[in-house]
């Protein structure tokens, strides 16, 4: 048994995703060919935002987002400790601090009461200016954006989505990706909407970021790619992913339909073993894990070994009790939430073909 089955999922997409290859190999654009400008197109319409930009992985698309923020040295940006470090590591790679933030006992995600304690605290402190917030669609659920942005708004603060979980996820019909001032996913192979490698991409409707994170990607560009007009990074999509990609996109509605499916019949057979995922009304879920919380997490998790059934944790280690990130001073004992959820929780088998 699969955890999260590729397999399956190329079989039952070979000959097109095989044609949509030859079709890269026969007119050799392998570099911003054609697919990489359709798929921008198609993600753009399935998300509903004006601008979506392409790029090389979901780490790059956040770095990506923060440079057309103008965030840097002395600005504050808030984001969950229970992530993927990918989501504070961009904060300290473009110099600025992370602020982190506990967690939803019920939704996993960044806890809106602990984002305002948190914000208050640095505006107390006087040190960092509060310049955005990271919120993160943990599992595949969107966070919680009625309330995020209108806390952003009070505290004049930008607000990023990072989707790279949640792609596919929405709140009343509003898909995951159009929340915030700038969003971003990954197309990591085990996403729910994933290449056959790195790739990853920015939805913004503001043409400004918008033109800033094209020209960002490649080297900084202005006219063209010999005209450096500021510091960037060497950040594409390359042509052969994005033409994956676009027989995945088209795929992927059923495969949402499925693995809701499949998560509908995990709660109702394991709810009153664990504690199961929540789901608030008007809210959908992309189910990039179905995750549950339990007390004795290894026992249960060897048990399901012996029965040939993998299991995973997610995440074991939160972003304030990381060692890359001991000089920010932060201890045990911080944030309860998300560290009980570190020491509990863990992730079944999930993907469109369950």
């Amino acid at each position: 048994m699969q955890f999260i089955d590729l397999e399956s999922q190329y079989k039952h997409l070979k000959s097109k995703i095989d044609k949509r290859i030859q079709d890269v190999l026969n007119h050799g654009h392998y570099i911003m060919g054609p697919e990489v400008k359709e798929l921008e197109d198609a993600l753009a319409k399935y998300v509903g935002v004006k601008h979506v930009v392409s790029c090389a992985n979901g780490t790059d698309a956040l770095q990506l987002a923060l440079m057309a923020l103008d965030i840097g040295e002395g600005d504050a940006i808030f984001c969950p400790t229970f992530t993927f470090f990918a989501t504070a590591e961009v904060v300290a790679y473009a110099n600025a601090t992370p602020v982190f933030v506990d967690s939803d006992e019920r939704t996993f995600n960044i806890c809106v009461g602990s984002l305002e304690k948190q914000i208050l605290k640095v505006i107390e402190e006087g040190k960092l200016v509060p310049k955005a917030i990271i919120s993160v669609d943990l599992f595949g659920l969107p966070a919680n954006y009625i309330e995020l942005e209108a806390l952003a708004e009070k505290y004049n603060l930008k607000l990023i989505e990072d989707a790279a979980q949640g792609f596919g996820g929405s709140i009343n019909g509003k898909k995951a990706g159009s929340f915030g001032d700038i969003a971003t996913t990954s197309f990591f192979p085990a996403k729910p909407l994933g290449c056959y490698g790195d790739g990853g991409a920015i939805f913004t409707n503001d043409d400004k970021l918008a033109e800033l994170v094209r020209s960002y990607r490649v080297h900084g560009k202005g006219t063209d790619k010999y005209d450096n007009i500021r510091i960037g990074l060497n950040s594409r999509l390359d042509t052969i992913q994005a033409a994956i990609l676009l027989e995945k996109l088209a795929e992927f509605p059923t495969e949402l339909e499925n693995r809701n499916i499949a998560a509908e019949n995990y709660t109702k057979t394991l709810s009153e073993k664990y504690i199961t995922p929540f789901i608030p009304e008007g809210y959908y879920s992309s189910w990039a894990q179905y995750t549950v919380v339990c007390e004795d997490r290894d026992n249960e998790m060897q048990g399901y070994a012996e029965q040939g059934i993998p299991t995973m944790v997610y995440y074991r280690t939160c972003m304030h009790m990381q060692t890359a990130f001991k000089d920010l001073g932060y201890k045990e004992g911080d944030f309860p939430v998300a560290e009980k959820l570190s020491k509990q929780v863990f992730s079944l088998p999930m993907h469109g073909y369950l």
